[in-house]
């Protein structure tokens, strides 16, 4: 017989069992359980955990497979309950990157055509900071749309007023230098470029962070 009554129950026991440090296998065949029936909580978590190799071998192409089955049953009903509009809204965002990158070894090829779609989806319906920062890249790169830097520079302050770092750092190296469409704003783009700066816990991975801030201010007058 199986062991849980049905997928709610599942996800509940995995979440009890994560919580009081139960038997880790035990609690994953919950999740498991709960993510076969339906569960976008669990479809998540276990996507989350192949992404990072957390708890699970690292496997991209079922990290994938998890996230688009957020994706397919949003698409089928277009309804988010409150409480899992995050969770929908990280499942676009984690499709849109695989595809941007795609997966070696797999059939998913990168696509950065249908990347940006996934991420238009969760930065208008969700105003997901991640993916309007990823909007604002392709944008700013010319990558899978034409290059467009005041696109760009509308989508990095959605996420840049969010206290999202990267989309500040990016935009406030867009307004000190200037670009096509974007007035050069020297005071606007330092303002951007030292919350970006205040922002950054990891110096060594967010390198690219302090460089940006370190040149600006040094062609800064005072």
């Amino acid at each position: 017989p199986a062991p849980y009554v049905n997928p709610q129950q599942a996800l509940s026991k995995y979440i009890e069992g994560y919580r009081s440090g139960a038997d880790a296998r035990a609690s994953l065949e919950a999740l498991q359980f709960a993510a076969d029936g339906g569960q976008q909580l669990a479809r998540w978590k276990l996507g989350s955990m192949y992404a990072a190799g957390d708890g699970v071998p690292h496997d991209d192409r079922k990290a994938y497979d998890y996230f688009t089955a957020i994706i397919e049953d949003y698409d089928e009903t277009g309804v988010v309950h409150p409480r899992q509009r995050g969770v929908v809204a990280s499942a676009f965002v984690s499709v849109g990157a695989y595809l941007l990158s795609g997966i070696a070894n797999s059939r998913v090829n990168r696509d950065a055509v249908r990347a940006r779609e996934m991420f238009t989806v969760a930065a208008t319906e969700f105003a997901d900071p991640h993916a309007q920062y990823n909007l604002g890249r392709m944008f700013l790169d010319g990558d899978g749309v034409k290059k467009n830097p005041r696109q760009a520079a509308r989508w990095l302050k959605l996420a840049a007023d969010k206290h999202h770092m990267e989309s500040q750092a990016l935009l406030g190296n867009l307004h000190f230098m200037g670009a096509d469409g974007v007035p050069r704003q020297r005071a606007q783009g330092l303002m951007y470029l030292t919350m970006a700066r205040e922002a950054v816990v990891d110096r060594k991975r967010d390198k690219w962070v302090v460089d940006l801030y370190d040149g600006a201010m040094a062609q800064a007058n005072d």
